[in-house]
């Protein structure tokens, strides 16, 4: 599976947990260690933060429109 899958994976399954639509890059990655994801911390948060947010500078060719950032290190999965 790709970071961003994962990353997208890890996300769905928090706000679901948790009940609400919002989570944190750290909650993503315990999320993914836990997993025993192959990937490193700054991987999965470049893809949080910047890869897979709509509302981040387009810095990356690719891009994913998975996250939109509702505050300060606060993001929401878009379409749920």
């Amino acid at each position: 599976m790709t970071c961003h899958e994962e990353v997208l994976e890890a996300a769905i399954s928090i706000i679901k947990t948790k009940g609400v639509n919002e989570f944190t890059p750290s909650e993503v990655i315990q999320y993914l260690k836990k997993q025993n994801t192959t990937y490193k911390e700054s991987t999965i948060r470049t893809h949080i933060i910047s890869r897979c947010c709509i509302n981040a500078p387009p810095h990356h060719a690719k891009r994913y429109e998975y996250f939109e950032r509702i505050g300060s290190g606060l993001y929401k999965v878009i379409g749920y």
